[in-house]
């Protein structure tokens, strides 16, 4: 486990030469002093901002990622209604106004299209 890029090992080295050089009456004001600013510097506002662009910036090529995958996934959405328009029906209705085509390839209404008796009578 390390701690600012420092292991056990290193650890256990800077705490020997802290009893040595302190002793160990002046290693337990020490202690404290060094613990008490650990703790401010953990609650401070600076550190939080300071872990939250950390996180942000561990995170990047996650969230990078995961957008491009949304943004590929709606481009073939796009393209598979683009090539097979059937299979996914337009999102407003037509209007009444158009007439529809029937398979005949004539773009009269059916009504106009039907014979009716007078007209017969009449040509003859």
């Amino acid at each position: 486990m390390e701690f600012l890029g420092v292991g056990p090992s290193e650890l256990i080295f800077i705490i020997l030469i802290a009893i040595i050089v302190l002793g160990p009456k002046d290693m337990q004001k020490a202690g404290r002093t060094i613990g008490r600013w650990l703790n401010q510097l953990m609650q401070s506002d600076g550190w939080k901002v300071f872990q939250k662009t950390s996180n942000e910036l561990r995170n990047l090529p996650r969230n990078l990622m995961r957008e491009a995958n949304m943004e590929m996934m709606e481009a073939e959405k796009d393209l598979r209604r683009v090539i097979d328009p059937r299979s996914n029906p337009p999102a407003s209705p037509p209007s009444r106004e158009q007439t529809p085509s029937n398979e005949t390839g004539s773009s009269l209404p059916s009504s106009s299209v039907k014979p009716t008796e007078n007209s017969s009578e009449e040509n003859d």
